[in-house]
């Protein structure tokens, strides 16, 4: 017989005698056996459990107010008269009062709060125009397609900022007071500059450079629909503060994920010697300049007061969530323990 010459004929397709090709080379395989398997699934458990509970005490020490102010106090015929758009650049002004009954020590933040708004509907969040708000000059008086139907006014004047997002910004303003123990009204100071993100203040929002003045930038162009101010004005106080670069914008255009959120308006400014520990315990007011229109989507309207840790705000998800998890994986573990020892250990009863 002659000799079988590789890659010739049927032998063409033969893999090299090789420890690679051939896979033989060296392999660890885990052998599952009840006793690897018993301790992964109660050490899991443990460390689940010690988990949730750290982060469970760590939330317990965060403290928040949530005020409804909807329909609170004087606010309710700022609610009635918000029902008629004609009524929408007539100025309504209410107090609510509330209760602190424990001091907030640190840092505390200021949030208004939405129920029912819903951010994340995709049109929603598609309408709006980021070469526009990132200062590029094509797209001022150019808006894009994606922003209809608030890409033009009646008239066909261009909008800036254009789109949804923008046309709805939420505007109801705050000024906190604090009771004293002799009667009188102090202000509580807030810190109403650098809530936004690093990146959205620096990257993502920009005003466009044309003119030398911004008044004069936004020259042909008109205001969202239910705006009280031009875009060039939102803060009459601090000339750096408007544009498409004012800090309530950038934080309104980040839309929320889900359909009841807050977001940063303030944050306590602890500087004044009063507040120097944090919110101490006691009366407060909140006068609210009441703008913005809930009944059109069954909505409610928030202030909330909140501390923060290292975890973030006061949100249980995380805990509960490692400690369900704890439980079901301890659950399982007595489980398959009962299983191996009523089987047994060699595995006998098993062929029964």
């Amino acid at each position: 017989m002659g000799k079988v010459k590789v890659g010739v004929g049927p032998f063409a397709r033969r893999p090299d005698n090789s420890a690679f090709k051939q896979q033989r080379l060296p392999a660890w395989s885990p052998s599952l056996t009840p006793h690897t398997v018993l301790p992964i699934f109660y050490s899991l458990s443990i460390v689940c459990v010690l988990l949730g509970v750290w982060l469970l005490i760590t939330v317990q020490n965060t403290q928040q107010l949530k005020v409804d102010y909807t329909e609170a106090g004087s606010c309710e015929k700022c609610l009635e008269m918000r029902k008629y758009p004609t009524n929408a650049t007539i100025m309504c002004v209410c107090v609510v009062n509330f209760n602190i009954p424990k001091m907030f020590l640190g840092d505390v933040f200021f949030y208004y709060g939405l129920i029912n708004f819903h951010q994340n509907l995709r049109r929603y969040m598609d309408s709006r125009d980021d070469a526009q708000l990132v200062g590029r000059k094509n797209s001022l008086k150019a808006p894009s397609s994606y922003c209809e139907p608030f890409a033009y006014d009646t008239n066909g004047v261009p909008i800036a900022p254009c789109g949804a997002v923008a046309n709805s910004m939420f505007n109801d303003s705050f000024a906190l007071r604090y009771r004293t123990s002799d009667g009188n009204e102090i202000d509580v100071p807030l810190i109403r500059k650098g809530i936004t993100w690093y990146t959205d203040k620096n990257v993502k929002f920009h005003n466009p450079k044309i003119n030398s003045t911004l008044q004069q930038t936004f020259q042909g162009t008109a205001q969202p629909l239910y705006w009280q101010r031009p875009v060039y004005d939102l803060d009459p106080s601090d000339p750096n503060n408007n544009g498409f670069i004012n800090d309530d914008l950038i934080v309104w255009m980040r839309e929320a994920a889900f359909p009841n959120f807050k977001k940063l308006y303030g944050i306590l400014n602890r500087a004044h010697t009063s507040f120097s520990q944090g919110l101490p315990a006691g009366n407060y007011s909140v006068l609210i300049h009441y703008n913005f229109p809930v009944q059109y989507f069954h909505g409610r309207k928030q202030v909330v007061l909140t501390t923060l840790t290292w975890f973030g705000g006061k949100n249980s998800f995380l805990p509960i969530a490692y400690l369900v998890s704890g439980g079901l994986i301890f659950i399982v573990g007595v489980v398959l323990t009962v299983v191996y020892v009523k089987v047994g250990r060699d595995g006998k009863n098993m062929e029964e």
